[in-house]
């Protein structure tokens, strides 16, 4: 495979990921719960799953299928927009962990993070516009192993600029309550608001 398209695909890739939404928001909130591997690694799962399903061409099916893109869109949705509410009904603060977060093992917490881009329909739909363009037809790989290396290289980069981002929230943020509140109900209230806007965009689409 050509390094050149390697490189292209990895500055596209980098533009998306740090491009503050959702995922965004949960990372940071994740951070100040104290959940960054789990929940951080969760969401990287779902972008391997994402990447999975298009060199597998069942995402082109599922993109192709109105009925199916309303469906994952409206569970998606519901999922993030959940989460925002909980987040802002009940802010996380670094260093103040309550008893449910104690016992809330890491497979839930992942199983969050999991949903968070695993559900985004958004995510879905970018990759099966954008791996397929950068493949070489002409190369002695095949296709869906081209696509696999290129999501690998997407999550490696997600994974950076997640764990950094739930990092800095924890540590910037430790001992200073109020502000941890305030930025806390922000990331729920974005992941509410992406909510929305997801199935707006299904409703006037229609």
């Amino acid at each position: 495979m050509q390094t050149g398209l390697i490189v292209s695909f990895w500055a596209v890739s980098a533009m998306f990921v740090m491009t503050p939404g959702a995922d965004w928001a949960y990372a940071i909130a994740a951070g100040m719960r104290g959940h960054t591997v789990p929940s951080v690694g969760g969401m990287l799962g779902g972008h391997l799953a994402a990447t999975a399903i298009v060199a597998t061409g069942v995402a082109a099916v599922v993109a192709g299928s109105p009925n199916a893109m309303v469906g994952l869109t409206v569970a998606g949705a519901a999922y993030v927009g959940w989460l925002g509410w909980s987040t802002l009904r009940d802010p996380p603060i670094p260093g103040d962990a309550t008893a449910d977060d104690a016992q809330r093992s890491w497979l839930a917490q992942a199983g969050r993070g999991f949903g968070v881009s695993a559900l985004n329909p958004k995510v879905l739909l970018l990759f099966v516009a954008l791996l397929p363009q950068f493949t070489s037809p002409t190369s002695s790989w095949p296709v869906g192993v081209q696509i696999l290396l290129l999501g690998g290289v997407h999550v490696a980069t997600t994974a950076v600029v997640y764990f950094t981002v739930a990092r800095g929230a924890g540590r910037l943020l430790t001992g200073r309550p109020r502000l941890a509140r305030a930025v806390g109900r922000a990331s729920g209230a974005i992941m509410m608001a992406v909510a929305v806007v997801l199935i707006a965009e299904q409703i006037l689409s229609r």
